[in-house]
């Protein structure tokens, strides 16, 4: 099974990095593994620590912002470990490294859960904000599909937003389409004849 989850990790010096991730979970629920591409300051940071901090949170911004250079956003101090807790986690669950599954792409990291706590109910998501996380997905991978396909996924996407978003989603929203238009932007124009 694969959450959706905000993962925070911090270097030797307490520098935290809060990123957006899909996260593995064993059947047993005693086993997550991360799967951070090469380079990434996620797969610097744990193989540094040795420790994650991984968030439940159902306000989409975050996961938005994180992918559009909004990453300044409040943390508390870890429980059990040397690391930050997002304050609007809903639930987290601190781990520690245990073994390393080397990859030139996308290294395999497996960890335990050492300290999992509760801080208000989740109550579900609506369909605005599946919309967003699902945006969100597609523009963590713009360099990798073609834009005929990420423009028909948002256009889909937009009626669900369209019917249940509240501002939380909205602002969202605005940030991930911003990151859109920029990348058509920079696209070369086709067909154009000089």
């Amino acid at each position: 099974m694969i959450q959706e989850t905000i993962v925070i990790t911090q270097n030797s010096l307490g520098l935290a990095h809060i990123a957006p991730m899909g996260i593995h979970v064993s059947a047993t629920g005693d086993e997550f593994i991360i799967l951070p591409f090469r380079p990434s300051t996620t797969l610097n940071n744990l193989l540094e620590t040795k420790t994650a901090v991984l968030n439940y949170c159902d306000d989409v911004r975050v996961f938005a912002g994180c992918l559009t250079g909004r990453k300044d956003w409040p943390l508390k101090p870890a429980e059990k470990i040397n690391g930050q807790v997002l304050a609007c986690a809903l639930a987290h669950t601190e781990l520690e490294l245990v073994r390393v599954v080397d990859d030139e792409t996308r290294p395999k990291l497996v960890c335990k859960a050492v300290h999992t706590a509760n801080h208000a109910p989740f109550k579900g998501f609506n369909r605005a904000q599946y919309s967003v996380l699902e945006a969100a997905i597609l523009i963590s991978r713009l360099h990798m599909l073609p834009l005929e396909k990420i423009q028909a996924e948002i256009d889909y996407l937009r009626i669900g937003l369209e019917k249940t978003a509240g501002d939380r989603e909205l602002e969202a929203w605005s940030w991930l389409m911003a990151v859109i238009e920029a990348h058509k932007a920079s696209l070369p124009l086709a067909g154009v004849i000089a």
